[in-house]
C-alpha cells in the first residue's frame, strides 16, 4: 500500500515513519522545508508540494491529513482540484467531529471518499502504536486496513471503525475530555500529598508504588512518576496549562445533550484558571468577606 501523509509535525512525521516500518510506502509533504528534511533524514520520501505528492502516488490515491483543525479546509482546497474520482482523504487531526460531514460532502461532490480519524497516541505513538477512532464508509475503511495496522499498537487491536462520517471524531473529543478529568485529578491528589509535610513523602516513590497492583495505576502515572524522578520540586515549570480545544468541546456537548459532566467540566475550568496572574474573581471575594464579616483584606503587597 502506498499513502501520502500531509503535514510533518511531530505526529505526522512519526506516523509516516511507523507505517514506513510496517512495510507500507509512504510520502511526506509540508509546507516547511525543515519538517520534510527531518522525515527524509530518517530515510523517508517527501515531495516540496501537493501537486508533487499527488503526481508521486498511484491511483486510486490515499491522502493522509496531520494538521491543525483550522487548516483542515484551507489544504482541502488547494487538494481536491488535484484529486480524481476514487481517491480518499483521511482527515487524522484533532477537528471537531461536526465539520467531518460538511468536509465528507465536498469531497462527495469530487467522488473523493472521507474518512474522519481520532488518533490518540502523542510523541510515544512511533514506538507504542496509535489507537485509532474512525468514522465513514465500510469499503472506504477496508482500503485503510493494511495502514491502520501498521500504525495501531498491534494488527488486531488500538483501531476500530466506529460509525458513520464524524464518529471518529466525536470518539476523540470525549476521549480527551477524560484524559483531562484524569490529569486533573492525579494533580490534585499529588498536591495533596505535597502540601502534608509532616510526612516528608517522596512524590516519585508514590507514583512509582502506585504503577504496579493499583487501580489507579495508567499511562498518565507512568509519565508522573518519571516527571517527578526527574523534578521532584517541579522547578522551573510554570503553574500555566493550555488547552487544545477539545476539552471545549466536550463540555458543550455536555450541555447539548444534558448530560451531566462536573468532573470534565471542573477540569477545563481549572486549566483557564492557572492562567490567571492576578484574579479579579478572587479579589472580589476577598472584598465582599470584608463587607460581610469584616474580615481582613490582604493589600497585594503583603506577601504569602
Amino acid at each position: 500500500m502506498e499513502l501520502g501523509m500531509i503535514g510533518l509535525g511531530r505526529m505526522g512525521a512519526n506516523m509516516a515513519q511507523r507505517l514506513q516500518r510496517g512495510g507500507l510506502e509512504v510520502t511526506g509533504f509540508d509546507p516547511g522545508a525543515e519538517a520534510r528534511a527531518r522525515l527524509a533524514a530518517a530515510g523517508g520520501a517527501t515531495a516540496d508540494s501537493l501537486e508533487a505528492l499527488v503526481q508521486a502516488l498511484p491511483s486510486p490515491r490515499v491522502l493522509w491529513l496531520m494538521v491543525p483543525a483550522e487548516a483542515v479546509d484551507p489544504v482541502l482546497e488547494q487538494l481536491l482540484p488535484l484529486l480524481a474520482p476514487g481517491d480518499l482523504v483521511v482527515d487524522g487531526g484533532n477537528s471537531w467531529y461536526r465539520h467531518a460531514a460538511r468536509r465528507a460532502q465536498r469531497c462527495g461532490q469530487a467522488r473523493v471518499a472521507f474518512v474522519d480519524c481520532g488518533t490518540s497516541g502523542g510523541v510515544w505513538g512511533l514506538e507504542e502504536g496509535y489507537c485509532l477512532m474512525l468514522g465513514g464508509e465500510a469499503a472506504a475503511l477496508a482500503r485503510l486496513r493494511p495502514a491502520l495496522q501498521a500504525l495501531a499498537p498491534a494488527a488486531d487491536r488500538g483501531w476500530a471503525h466506529v460509525g458513520p462520517v464524524g464518529a471518529g471524531h466525536f470518539c476523540k473529543m470525549v476521549h480527551n475530555g477524560i484524559e483531562y478529568g484524569m490529569m486533573q485529578a492525579y494533580a490534585e491528589g499529588f498536591a495533596l500529598m505535597q502540601k502534608k509535610q509532616e510526612f516528608e513523602l517522596d512524590l516519585a516513590q508514590v507514583a512509582e508504588v502506585w504503577r504496579h497492583g493499583s487501580v489507579v495505576r495508567s499511562w498518565l502515572l507512568d509519565l508522573s512518576a518519571e516527571a517527578l524522578q526527574r523534578n521532584p520540586g517541579l522547578e522551573g515549570i510554570a503553574p500555566y496549562v493550555q488547552d487544545s480545544g477539545e476539552g471545549r468541546w466536550t463540555v458543550n456537548e455536555a450541555i447539548e445533550l444534558e448530560v451531566s459532566a462536573p468532573v470534565i467540566t471542573l477540569s477545563l475550568l481549572e486549566r483557564l484558571r492557572s492562567r490567571e496572574s492576578n484574579s479579579f474573581a478572587d479579589r472580589l471575594l476577598a472584598q465582599m468577606r470584608s463587607g460581610f464579616g469584616g474580615h481582613a483584606v490582604k493589600a497585594a503587597n503583603d506577601g504569602p
